[in-house]
């Protein structure tokens, strides 16, 4: 049994804040001034003429035309309407993930914008300004997209959600004895733009046979390629703008989801849409286990409400449309509620979670405190062993 865990991302925010503050420069403002039409283009080019130590002065934002200049507000707004048009996949830099239809990636097609790289650029600087100076984006990415900004390996388990296909036959070659089973080398046969073309997972790869012993190293390989296929430059111009503003040690103590409601923020859950917009799996309203979930629901706190929300959706952020439009990743066209399915197991087992389906396994519990002790532990744990 791992010991629990208690993230507190509270204490962790203030450290990173008083660093971030140290950082700053004691004189000089970064003064912005945009009109509200044109928003994405000024921004960038003013954003992109700065140097680095600017960025970190002193946030002054004004909408052309607009009174007030403000300290705070106007940045606010600033920033959430540029991240709006910066990440609206209509622009080409971001695309909607497979996972719902709210979870951004990087677009591997965004090449077709010749500057591309010097956009993405500017997203890093943008996500890396929010943090900094303690604002929100408006936006969220998929769980490996903040695994690559922390420099994490990406896992087996971070495919599910986006390729429930590949996940199977990754899963499957790890699970069973590969001797005269299959014939493939570490080689991926992709079809770019109607060409197809062969790419080496290591070099010589397509002269490398798998085999049980180094199927492993084949998996994690074929991974991190299905991650960074065609958006390698992409993430790095994006990496280098945020870091020029948040430097990467000072996220070392944070995971990544803890550093998606930093970059986002919480967003605030309205309850009541969420019970109404629920399937029910074995159970009923008045099945105790239910009962009781909503009570804890009202009693936690909105940063354990959105942990909770990540741990059975993989995001913290409820669509626009509120929880009817929930989406899950099995490919099925059309919403996917969020589900809770009452099962029977021994009370010790903690609930589990199924992201792609949106529905987390509640073992009938005995007791309120049971339920309540078993649920925040899997919520806050770490290490997401509860989840598949």
């Amino acid at each position: 049994m791992l010991p629990k865990y208690r993230r507190d991302l509270v204490a962790k925010q203030k450290i990173l804040r008083a660093e971030l503050t140290a950082l700053q420069p004691q004189t000089g403002h970064c003064r912005l001034e945009v009109s509200r039409s044109e928003i994405f283009e000024e921004s960038y080019r003013l954003v992109m003429k700065m140097r680095a130590k600017d960025m970190r002065k002193r946030l002054m934002v004004k909408f052309r035309g607009e009174e007030g200049l403000d300290y705070g507000g106007v940045a606010r707004e600033w920033l959430y309407l540029l991240s709006h048009e910066m990440l609206n996949p209509q622009y080409g830099l971001f695309q909607y993930s497979r996972e719902g239809n709210y979870t951004l990636q990087i677009n591997p097609d965004s090449g077709v914008n010749p500057e591309h790289l010097s956009y993405f650029h500017f997203a890093g600087r943008i996500i890396g300004i929010a943090v900094f100076h303690g604002h929100y984006i408006d936006g969220g990415f998929t769980t490996p997209f903040y695994k690559m900004l922390l420099n994490k390996p990406i896992t087996l388990e971070d495919i599910e959600g986006v390729d429930p296909e590949l996940h199977r036959s990754l899963t499957w070659m790890l699970d069973n004895d590969l001797t005269g089973v299959i014939d493939t080398t570490f080689a991926v046969e992709v079809n770019s733009f109607g060409v197809l073309r062969v790419h080496e997972l290591k070099s010589g790869g397509k002269d490398i046979p798998v085999t049980d012993e180094n199927k492993k190293e084949y998996v994690k390989l074929y991974v991190n390629y299905r991650f960074m296929r065609g958006i390698e430059q992409q993430f790095l111009a994006l990496q280098k703008g945020f870091t020029e503003l948040v430097p990467a040690h000072l996220l070392r103590p944070f995971d990544e989801r803890e550093l998606e409601l930093i970059i986002g923020g919480l967003g605030s859950i309205d309850i009541n849409d969420w019970k109404q917009n629920t399937r029910l799996k074995h159970c009923t309203p008045e099945t105790p286990v239910v009962k009781w979930f909503w009570e804890i629901v009202e009693q936690y706190s909105e940063e354990m409400r959105a942990r909770l929300l990540q741990f059975v959706t993989g995001s913290s952020r409820v669509p626009l449309q509120g929880f009817k439009a929930l989406q899950g990743s099995t490919g099925a066209v059309g919403p996917r509620l969020f589900t809770i399915h009452v099962i029977e197991a021994p009370q010790e087992n903690l609930p589990k979670a199924h992201t792609c389906f949106n529905r987390i396994d509640l073992p009938a519990y005995d007791t309120y405190q049971r339920l309540y002790e078993k649920l925040s532990q899997a919520v806050e744990e770490t290490c997401g062993f509860a989840v598949e």
